[in-house]
């Protein structure tokens, strides 16, 4: 599958819009059925909410976003109010070149229970250009916990530690300083806010953490890796992965956290969940 523009020199023109091509059936079911829904943009970080709607060629968007019945005859993605189109989305959030017409941006799309779909980019190419640019799909990309170290994560470090090697190794430190704190038995029961104290040395590391909450999510968080855009998500804080409650991803636009802990044991974690794991950063990067 994937989204062909309108028209060349768009971006020139007010910015294009982007149709469907080689469609999946039960996507296409879907659109025949709803008319429209939102959509939902996969970013390297992970799911993000966006201001676009997928159309069906047989419907039509009203300026009150109403969706009502229209000959179109092309499935789309409408702005539906953006200042700019899907397609200059995707080239900001993973740092494609500026200047260039889209020719092709390969997708894939999913139905999300909740009615709207999540549409990953995976291959790009440019008006007047015979190469294409391969897009990673990322997978669990905000976790780093003893099962699994996204490569994006990875990179990060490699980044700080490239370029500050001094904060690295101060970052380092603090961490397994509050680890060590919660394995002392000599200081007793500590309550699960307290891992919070890593705040400074994960700012160092890209991720801001935000106020500690009493209501929803414990953080409003932000990631910015790589270079690329800040990523907001936010953060749920246990000592153990397993007692974070799922339902209140419900209090969210979408079901989208991280769960920072000290101790990795949920078994299954839902999608679009990623775990940042403390002990692990101590036993990944032993100290001399």
């Amino acid at each position: 599958m994937h989204l062909q523009q309108t028209k060349a020199g768009s971006l020139d023109s007010g910015g294009p819009q982007y149709y469907f091509h080689a469609v999946p059936d039960h996507i296409k079911d879907f659109l025949r059925r709803r008319g429209a829904c939102p959509i939902v943009l996969m970013t390297p970080y992970g799911i993000a909410p966006s201001p676009f709607t997928a159309v069906g060629r047989d419907h039509k968007l009203t300026d009150g976003g109403r969706i009502v019945r229209g000959r179109v005859g092309h499935d789309r993605i409408q702005q539906a109010g953006a200042d700019r189109s899907v397609g200059e989305e995707i080239r900001r959030w993973y740092g494609l070149p500026v200047g260039k017409d889209f020719e092709r941006i390969d997708i894939e799309v999913s139905l999300h229970p909740e009615g709207h779909f999540i549409v990953s980019p995976t291959r790009v190419s440019f008006r007047a250009s015979r190469r294409h640019r391969e897009i990673e799909k990322p997978d669990r990309p905000l976790s780093f916990n003893r099962r699994y170290q996204s490569t994006l994560w990875r990179r990060q470090i490699d980044r700080v530690r490239n370029a500050s090697p001094d904060e690295w190794e101060w970052a380092l430190e603090e961490i397994g300083r509050v680890v060590r704190d919660h394995k002392n038995p000599a200081l007793g029961r500590i309550h699960e806010a307290d891992l919070q104290r890593t705040a400074g040395a994960f700012s160092k590391l890209g991720l801001t953490l935000g106020p500690y909450l009493t209501k929803g999510y414990d953080c409003a968080s932000r990631f910015e890796f790589c270079g690329l855009l800040p990523y907001e998500c936010p953060v749920e804080i246990k000592k153990r992965s397993a007692g974070f409650a799922y339902q209140m991803a419900r209090y969210q636009p979408l079901p989208r956290a991280v769960v920072l802990c000290l101790d990795h044991d949920l078994l299954n974690v839902p999608e679009h969940i990623d775990v940042v794991e403390l002990n692990c950063f101590v036993d990944a990067f032993p100290r001399r």
